[in-house]
């Protein structure tokens, strides 16, 4: 049974190649796009306190602005995978495995420390 994630890959994938767009979708250009949609979500918040921004995603126009944008970067980086070969199930256990032992739970828990701090 295909994983959620190799499941939402293959509707990005026909999508793009149903509108022939494997042309436009080289690394570079996924990339760029990750970035370009990640801020599109970032600027969402510029200038707001932590409060206003709960307060604002109480509200369902707010959130689905916020939706959109997410969705956005989901979809660059699931192209981008697709394109690329990259497992992302596995790349995300990998890094987790790496991430347990920069940052165990005996020195990292309640804190937002670097691992070199």
């Amino acid at each position: 049974m295909a994983s959620d994630i190799e499941a939402l890959t293959k509707l990005v994938q026909n999508f793009c190649e149903d509108r022939d767009w494997d042309q436009f979708h080289p690394p570079k250009d996924l990339a760029i796009g990750i970035s370009t949609e990640a801020n599109e979500l970032l600027d969402l918040f510029r200038f707001k306190t932590d409060e206003v921004v709960k307060e604002k995603l109480k509200t369902e126009q707010f959130k689905e602005r916020v939706s959109e944008e997410i969705a956005d970067v989901l979809f660059f980086v699931l192209r981008f995978s697709q394109m690329n070969s990259i497992d992302l199930s596995q790349a995300l256990q990998e890094k987790l495995k790496k991430n347990a032992i920069k940052y165990p739970v005996e020195t990292s828990k309640g804190s937002n420390r670097k691992y070199n701090e």
